[in-house]
């Protein structure tokens, strides 16, 4: 049987491909999202602007629990990392302390004390690194919420006034973090900023490098 195409001009059949690639990659970075996500985007969202304004990159938070748990109150990591935001309980502790939070409610596996806590730490970590981008201070900032906020800090004073997120990272394992940790602690912000925060694109602002 022969099949013939409606007569489209080339400009209306390629707006009609376009209309369809759009629509196909949607569908997939869609199916890409963890059908638990969705109930949390609300209250992530609610939380993100509460702490970094109205214009916060809620996609960057939702990228970093999605690389953490898979958004799963109730995981825990062979290292004993806990609940949504994978906070391990010497710094939940110190976290709940260091915001006048009760130990009754200083709750890991609380999907909403995750999220805030997450969010919270992520901003004052923020305000504690540099970059010449936000792209570079969001990559810093990842850096630290998975490898240490001094081991970032000392790597980056080796190669000072350098601000560039790919120079310091080229510092990794040169001053009190051990080598063999680098390979994990430069794919962390990688995995995030990079790929996964476009899967969540629909629910806000993303930061790409410039």
């Amino acid at each position: 049987m022969r099949h013939f195409l409606p007569a489209f001009s080339i400009p209306t059949l390629f707006a009609y491909v376009m209309l369809a690639c759009i629509w196909c990659t949607s569908s997939v970075q869609a199916q890409e999202i963890p059908k638990a996500a969705h109930q949390y985007r609300n209250d992530l969202t609610r939380i993100a602007r509460s702490v970094w304004g109205l214009d916060a990159p809620v996609p960057v938070f939702a990228a970093q629990i999605h690389q953490e748990s898979g958004w799963n109150p109730g995981a825990v990591s062979k290292v004993g990392a806990l609940g949504m935001t994978q906070f391990m309980p010497a710094t939940a502790k110190w976290w709940c302390s260091l915001n006048s939070i009760s130990a009754a409610d200083c709750q890991p596996r609380n999907p909403i004390w995750s999220m805030r806590s997450l969010v919270g730490y992520d901003y004052w970590l923020y305000q504690r690194v540099y970059g010449d981008t936000e792209f570079d201070r969001l990559w810093a900032m990842k850096r630290s919420y998975n490898g240490g906020l001094g081991h970032w800090q000392k790597e980056a004073s080796l190669v000072w006034p350098a601000r560039d997120h790919d120079t310091i990272d080229a510092a990794c394992g040169l001053a009190s973090r051990a080598r063999i940790h680098c390979a994990e602690n430069l794919g962390y912000p990688d995995r995030i900023l990079n790929s996964f925060q476009y899967r969540y694109s629909a629910w806000g602002r993303t930061v790409g490098q410039p």
